[in-house]
């Protein structure tokens, strides 16, 4: 017998079209340098934890990594004309002051079919530098089993103009580096969500994306760039 796709879940054809589009864009607007992109399991669930400073982070992440990705994007984004497309290219809405139940288990859905899941899991766009992590992350890692992928953007937050005012926009042709780290995994493989458990990933996740953020910033030469 062979099994169907659910409904219910983000579409996973709809985000390989996202995945399209967002290349076409981000490469026609700005100049992405990739680097590390082979440290994504080429097939499987995987969790994509990027650094978050800028509203084009989550384009970029999905123009240019290897494999169709399913961003968690918060339920404000979805408004007007932008909420049927990005419900076409498979990205799921969750809202970030309550424990949305449909976000969840979407997300957990993504992960089970073998999906690529992206979560900004400082939670908000900030200073970048994954000092302040929810435990979302921690709970998707931990329940679902699957590896997570660090990964940092530098070069869209930090970007001024001449009179020192910041940019709504990088400016055009820049060159922004996207940097994967290589994966690991945050739970036991026991899948216990204890209070104990999820703050004992969250303290690891924590530890090896700042660690990553670290090396990305030397490797690229941004010491002091978001």
């Amino acid at each position: 017998m062979t099994a169907t796709a659910d409904p219910a879940l983000p579409s996973a054809a709809g985000a390989a079209v996202g995945r399209g589009i967002g290349i076409g864009l981000m490469y026609g607007l700005w100049r992405p340098r990739v680097l590390g992109a082979w440290r994504i399991p080429s097939a499987g669930p995987v969790i994509l934890a990027g650094n978050h400073s800028h509203n084009i982070d989550g384009p970029m992440l999905i123009g240019t990594s290897p494999r169709p990705l399913h961003f968690l994007v918060k339920k404000e984004a979805f408004t007007g004309p932008l909420d049927p497309f990005l419900r076409s290219i498979g990205q799921l809405k969750v809202d970030r002051e309550s424990a949305d139940r449909t976000a969840i288990t979407h997300a957990l859905g993504v992960l089970k079919r073998g999906g690529m899941l992206g979560i900004f899991p400082e939670g908000t766009r900030g200073e970048g530098d994954f000092a302040s992590l929810r435990s979302g992350l921690a709970y998707f890692a931990v329940r679902s089993g699957a590896p997570i992928v660090p990964v940092a953007v530098l070069g869209t937050g930090e970007q001024r103009r001449a009179d020192g005012r910041a940019r709504a926009l990088p400016k055009l042709r820049s060159r922004i580096d996207v940097v994967f780290g290589d994966a690991f995994r945050a739970g036991d493989g026991s899948g216990r969500r204890t209070r104990a458990a999820l703050d004992e990933a969250t303290v690891l996740i924590q530890k090896r994306l700042g660690e990553h953020l670290g090396s990305a910033r030397r490797l690229t030469g941004r010491h002091n760039e978001t």
